[in-house]
């Protein structure tokens, strides 16, 4: 039923597709009345093993090509959006021309790359050298007989015990609160639940429509529905009520805006800025199995069993804040995804360098952050493995040789396709194509175009940069990846904590129903650790008017992830008044904890 288009390369694919009610249309077929040229050689062996074809093997091998074609957008759906033609959706060449000069000044890249090239190289020969002479020093590394680089893990840092008494200070004056009382409270400092406002756009607000709000939130985000939230004799609480909010203002939009407002209040309290600065940010992933049936969905035994579940791609800054959220079926390889994200925030400052874990990454990935502008700097845990490349062949980096051996990177390849590039980056930029979309067609399911090619030997480059700071004797890079990883995978700890009504389980069968659910997770973590870590700043100042020493090296090992003093479990109400700009009064660490 639906109109199909494909490439030059897809074409025979389509055209074994358009033929198939021939060949089953019961009379023999002899292998030469049929194009087997779309099959894999597998296949034309068990297609032709007699004089005449097999139907049936030959109809399966080929809805196999067609499918393969379709994931990497050779054969695709005219005017389809899913499984369109991402290449119609780059900028053509006349809006690419209006826009070229600022997205280029933008993204700082030069129309001719003769000179950009140049400094690459200049730059990649100095890295090598340093890094070869700090080798003698650097007891960490070991290149074996083979050129492969072995690398020693990071030693976990030591806790001092100030650093222990501080944590231990801190957390037992934090105020014991309910969720809901979180959300309202922060709502009085940001005004951030007045973001939701009715889809029609009317500028009438019902009264206490933040009340309901949050309400709503915490059904969504502990995934308990409303019936806990439900209060028939307030009116802001009524089944009706919720049902109405829920329906005409809780969505995508609003949640970004609401977001937006707790990312900006986090990056102004002076506790949030000593954590970091806001221009390093990580990406991961966490896995929700779906037991309801969705087309949003994927299989993967490792994390979801004998089910099918989503990722849920999430942005964190090194302030703790989450920056936004893609949401992904199944466990599809996460480096298709995360520009798709990074390119579309919900707010704060655009991050300079993002770091992934180690399954986030490809060369062609690396070409494309380099040439939106970003650092991509994922954790390696096959370090061995990983292939360093050079541009000049006979340079003599001394021990490293052995490690980039014959890797040569094809600069003429890159300057041959540099105009395409720029356009690519420029259409991602102005977002009239997404980045998966695009590394779906330039991968082309193992065998890459030529655009693929030259952004995969652009991407060597970065990737070798990022290798050697990976390897340098000095491991704050090394360190600071780690560390920031690290928070996030306590963001999704306490995520867990937060999710936990029906198992944890999503339970939306419709990818916008699933967006909004974990678009409220969001808000509702980045809400928690906004109250978090205000208190723990008006903690800070109270030890130290006490006298109490504090120490700056421990200060920015805190931690906003910490839920103890926080009930999630049972007890929803939602106090219509707010404390306003008063804090709440800060509990004696020395008494019983459990009081």
């Amino acid at each position: 039923a639906a109109p199909f288009g494909a490439t030059a390369g897809g074409t025979p694919t389509l055209a074994a597709l358009t033929a198939l009610p021939e060949v089953l249309d019961g009379r023999k077929k002899d292998p030469a009345e049929v194009d087997l040229s779309v099959l894999s050689p597998a296949w034309q062996r068990l297609v032709t093993v007699a004089e005449e074809i097999d139907r049936k093997a030959y109809t399966v091998a080929v809805m196999e090509a067609v499918h393969k074609a379709l994931r990497r957008r050779d054969i695709f759906v005219v005017g389809g959006r899913r499984w369109g033609d991402p290449r119609a959706r780059l900028l053509t060449d006349p809006a690419w021309q209006k826009t070229k000069t600022e997205t280029l000044r933008a993204l700082q890249l030069p129309e001719e790359p003769a000179d950009h090239l140049a400094d690459v190289r200049h730059r990649l020969d100095a890295r090598y050298l340093a890094a070869a002479e700090q080798l003698a020093d650097n007891p960490a590394i070991r290149i074996d007989d083979s050129g492969k680089v072995h690398l020693s893990p990071l030693e976990a840092k030591t806790i001092p015990e100030s650093l222990t008494q501080l944590r231990r200070l801190v957390s037992g004056m934090l105020p014991r609160v309910d969720l809901p009382d979180v959300l309202l409270e922060v709502h009085s400092w940001t005004g951030f639940l007045s973001e939701f406002s009715h889809v029609s756009e009317a500028s009438a607000r019902m009264g206490q429509l933040s009340v309901s709000v949050a309400a709503i939130l915490v059904a969504e985000a502990c995934n308990v529905g409303l019936t806990p939230v439900v209060k028939e004799g307030h009116p802001a609480l009524t089944r009706g009520r919720l049902t109405h909010v829920d329906q005409n203002y809780v969505r995508a939009d609003t949640l970004r805006a609401a977001n937006a407002r707790l990312i900006q209040a986090q990056s102004g309290l002076g506790l949030a800025q000593r954590w970091g600065t806001g221009l390093l940010a990580s990406v991961d992933g966490m896995r929700f199995v779906v037991p309801v049936a969705t087309v949003n969905s994927g299989a993967n035994p490792r994390y979801f069993g004998h089910g099918r579940g989503l990722t849920w791609l999430n942005y964190l800054n090194d302030q703790v804040s989450g920056l936004g959220a893609v949401v992904v079926p199944g466990t599809v390889r996460d480096s298709l995804h995360i520009l798709d994200g990074l390119l579309d925030l919900d707010g704060g400052q655009r991050p300079e360098m993002v770091a992934t874990d180690t399954a986030s990454y490809s060369d062609q990935v690396f070409g494309l952050f380099t040439l939106l502008g970003y650092r991509f700097s994922p954790r390696l845990a096959g370090l061995p493995d990983q292939r360093f490349w050079r541009v000049d062949a006979t340079a003599d980096y001394g021990k490293l040789n052995a490690v980039a051996g014959r890797n040569r990177i094809n600069m003429e390849l890159i300057t041959a396709n540099w105009p395409d590039m720029l356009r690519l980056a420029g259409s991602l930029t102005a977002g009239t194509v997404r980045a998966s979309e695009i590394l779906r067609v330039t991968q082309g399911g193992g065998t890459p175009t030529l655009l693929g090619k030259a952004l995969a030997e652009y991407g060597r480059i970065a990737k070798t940069e990022h290798l050697l700071d990976f390897i340098d004797a000095d491991e704050g890079y090394r360190r600071q990846i780690h560390t920031q990883l690290t928070v996030q995978e306590s963001r999704h700890a306490l995520a867990r904590l937060v999710f936990h009504g029906r198992r944890g389980q999503i339970r939306q069968s419709y990818r916008e129903g699933q967006e909004d659910q974990l678009g409220a997770l969001g808000l509702v973590l980045n809400a928690v650790i906004l109250w978090n870590t205000r208190y723990l700043d008006a903690a800070l100042t109270e030890l130290r008017d006490r006298g109490v020493p504090v120490a700056d090296e421990d200060v920015q090992r805190l931690s906003p992830l910490v839920s103890e003093h926080i009930n999630m479990l049972g007890r929803y109400s939602f106090a219509a008044d707010s404390t306003g700009t008063q804090l709440r009064p800060f509990r004696n660490p020395d008494e019983d904890r459990e009081a």
